[in-house]
């Protein structure tokens, strides 16, 4: 099978697994917005929800906290979108893992079903490799001592990808849709989600569910005050079986500055551990070194 071809399979896996296994039938994607360019970025204050910081005890200065980039409003207010570093010459990949699970998938976990992947975030740990999770809120409610543990961990940073994981704009493979005046709360619902948990690496980026999403959908996101991002790499890690094929299409596609899009769910991504084994060394013999989408985006 040709590069080509690998990736029209890949972007076709990865529409199955965003629906968050919920069933229904894959759709096309409704058209995205055009990516904002990454050059006004600007520091900005994370969303109101995270967690303030402890107030040192007397005769004791606090550690300064590093302030996440975020893209400026693109016009007409719209949220901002970033999917790579630009033109970049550095050797630097960005691998991001989204954690899914929609909201009216409890009754599954509790048969059993694990949307978690402890043993990926382990792999990542021993590979010293920095990544961002994002993930939705319903995860972290569900996975409340993981989420704080991810979150609490300086090699990782968690990003916001909904609390629903409904869909922000249709047709999006069958998943519900967030009505538009809803759509700033579902966002903010999953930053409280994080906090409960006791996560503290909080980052204010955020992620389409499905990676659907329009100009109304934007528009009905700015309140939230996150940059939207989405990604240049997809690994083809839904629903895949064959850990090499997975390995293979990260490797073909990563560039200078690339942001890689995979999944850290068990039930529908169960390969993805054992292609990072295969992912990390061979990038690295490449002269690639591995951030977190905040490094990226600074």
């Amino acid at each position: 099978m040709t590069i080509s071809a690998r990736k029209l399979s890949a972007l076709a896996l990865l529409g199955a697994v965003l629906v968050g296994c919920g069933g229904g039938a894959a759709e096309p994607p409704a058209p995205s917005a055009p990516a904002a360019t990454p050059k006004a970025a600007q520091p900005k204050a994370a969303p109101p929800s995270a967690k303030p910081a402890a107030r040192p005890a007397p005769g004791h200065q606090a550690p300064a906290r590093k302030v996440p980039p975020t893209l400026a409003p693109a016009a007409d207010g719209l949220t901002p979108v970033y999917t790579h570093r630009a033109k970049s010459t550095d050797k630097v990949v960005a691998l991001t893992f989204d954690a899914d699970m929609t909201a009216d998938q409890g009754p599954r976990a509790a048969r059993g079903e694990h949307f978690d992947n402890p043993q990926l975030i382990a792999t990542l740990r021993r590979l010293k490799v920095d990544a961002t999770v994002f993930m939705t809120g319903r995860w972290a409610e569900e996975y409340p001592d993981q989420a704080r543990s991810i979150g609490n961990d300086p090699r990782f940073e968690i990003a916001n990808h909904s609390y629903s994981h409904y869909a922000f704009a249709a047709p999006c493979y069958g998943l519900p849709t967030v009505s538009g005046p809803d759509m700033a709360a579902d966002v903010q619902r999953a930053f409280d989600a994080f906090r409960d948990a006791g996560a503290t690496n909080v980052v204010p980026y955020f992620r389409f569910p499905g990676g659907c999403y329009d100009d109304d959908a934007r528009r009905a996101l700015a309140p939230a005050g996150v940059t939207a991002v989405q990604w240049d790499v997809v690994s083809g890690d839904a629903f895949a079986k064959d850990a090499d094929a997975v390995a293979e299409e990260v490797l073909a596609g990563v560039k200078p500055g690339s942001l890689v899009v995979m999944h850290c769910t068990r039930s529908a991504a169960p390969v993805t551990e054992q292609a990072i084994r295969r992912i990390v060394p061979e990038l690295r013999a490449k002269g690639y070194r591995f951030v977190k989408v905040s490094d990226l985006m600074a």
